[in-house]
């Protein structure tokens, strides 16, 4: 059982959940608390909102001397991951070398405890570069023999989201209109980080071992219902439209012949309509954490005073 005095590692911890989970570490008290990534911009404003943490740039992939923190560390939360891209070497850097080299220095300086932030896609019927190295990455973790909990989150939104309904949201305020695929009835389980943050802490807490749990968010949503709520919520003027799956997928093709970092890819527009449903285990009673409802937790997320206003790079 971990508590405030404990040493914990966030391993690629500048990114949406990692700066989520600082928030709700720092207002329990924990004051140990040292991330590591690669982004230095993210790393920038994580450091300058908690001047009192540790956040030191580290290519995860690559050996170096950002290993010297895991020394007297209590427990590693690994978070790093590759999610979008064309690039399959991203994905092998970022998602299995950096784990192999995470879990050998688990070992050597002896650290009793591992949360592992693995993905929903693991059970997904999509295959594709991120699904196939997060299985991988998932097999290494448990095939280490370090005591951990394996956790399998859906798509998450909330307070520093770059990428997923922060990424459309700031999209829909730019442009007079806003394309949906389809008729845009897939269905979605949109987990909100904040409550996925209680779960690490209780995990941590309570030190919870030898199990693997999907974390889906315990509504059934419309991926074009989403969207609705986000523009009422955020006040967007852009008119909802629908295009022809075919040629939504064409217009994303060409997109990302030309951004090497799209933020969506046909890939993941693929990954959309295969309306994959998770297990929805009662995750609230296990970890003793309430769900936020999806229509409180999409005002928390656009309408917080500090943190809505923080927008990370890709």
């Amino acid at each position: 059982m971990f508590n405030k005095f404990s040493k914990i590692i966030l391993a690629g911890g500048a990114g949406l959940v990692g700066q989520n989970l600082v928030v709700h570490l720092t207002e329990k008290g924990y004051g140990q608390l040292v991330v590591l990534d690669k982004h230095r911009s993210n790393l920038a404003i994580l450091q300058r909102l908690w001047p009192h943490i540790i956040c030191e740039y580290a290519d995860l992939s690559q050996p170096g001397d950002w290993q010297q923190h895991f020394i007297g560390a209590d427990a590693v939360v690994m978070l790093q991951a590759q999610i979008g891209g064309n690039d399959y070497q991203a994905f092998l850097h970022n998602n299995l070398e950096s784990t192999q080299l995470i879990l050998n220095y688990i070992k050597i300086h002896h650290i009793p405890y591992l949360i592992h932030v693995s993905s929903s896609v693991v059970n997904s019927v999509i295959s594709d570069y991120y699904s196939q190295t997060k299985t991988e990455q998932e097999r290494m973790v448990l095939a280490s023999g370090i005591p951990c909990v394996v956790l399998r989150p859906t798509l998450m939104f909330g307070w520093f989201d770059r990428k997923h309904l922060g990424w459309l949201s700031r999209f829909m305020k730019k442009i007079p209109i806003f394309p949906i695929p389809g008729q845009g009835h897939y269905l979605r389980q949109p987990l909100y980080v904040g409550d996925f943050c209680q779960i690490i802490i209780n995990c941590l807490e309570n030190c919870q071992i030898g199990s693997m749990y999907n974390i889906s968010g315990q509504e059934h949503i419309n991926y074009i219902d989403m969207i609705r709520t986000i523009k009422k919520t955020i006040q967007a003027r852009a008119l909802i439209i629908k295009i022809p799956y075919h040629l939504f997928y064409i217009l994303l093709k060409v997109w990302n012949l030309f951004d090497r970092n799209p933020p969506f890819t046909a890939k993941q527009l693929q990954a959309l309509v295969a309306n994959d449903e998770f297990e929805v285990i009662d995750w609230p009673a296990i970890f003793n954490v309430k769900a936020t409802p999806f229509m409180q937790a999409i005002d928390e997320t656009f309408n917080n005073p500090l943190y809505s206003k923080i927008t990370l790079e890709f």
